[in-house]
């Protein structure tokens, strides 16, 4: 039997202790893995993300289950394209536990979250991914994402941070 068959996409509702807590273990599954940084999330972060996302209006995120259990996550975070004048929503996490990879839960999760950019008339998703991450490039070339560039000319954008 196809499992994808059975899987359900759930938006999160950040006051659901259930959904809160399966939201943290997948985030700190995501963490400990080498894409996610390779440590396990913080007694901080279990204490402080609920609260935080809970008055975070511009958060979203989606829990895709089979059954009763929860195997991949997509948190996002809606902002503003100063050049389309339009909201657009960025991809912070999408992490889809080890047993259930390459079955399309990855791809289920990014279909729920274009679906509710759409109902909010945002021009485009974004995101950031290692480069060394091959198979999740792929999903995303394959859904349609492409590198970033305004100007051919002047390259393609990349990703940077400063840590405060």
């Amino acid at each position: 039997m196809n499992q994808l068959a059975e899987l359900r996409i759930e938006r999160v509702d950040y006051r659901n202790p259930q959904q809160g807590e399966h939201l943290l273990m997948l985030l700190d599954n995501y963490a400990r893995d080498p894409m996610g940084g390779g440590e396990p999330i913080s007694d901080r972060v279990r204490r402080d993300l609920l609260p935080l996302l809970k008055v975070t209006p511009q958060a979203v995120s989606f829990i895709a289950y089979l059954g009763a259990e929860a195997v991949g996550l997509l948190n996002a975070f809606e902002t503003v394209s100063t050049f389309a004048a339009r909201p657009l929503i960025n991809i912070h996490d999408l992490a889809v536990q080890p047993s259930v990879r390459g079955q399309g839960v990855g791809r289920r999760l990014i279909e729920a979250l274009a679906e509710h950019a759409r109902s909010r008339n945002c021009c485009k998703l974004t995101l950031e991914v290692l480069t060394g991450n091959h198979s999740a490039i792929g999903l995303y070339e394959n859904l349609g994402f492409e590198g970033y560039a305004l100007d051919p000319a002047m390259g393609s954008g990349i990703f940077m941070q400063k840590k405060l």
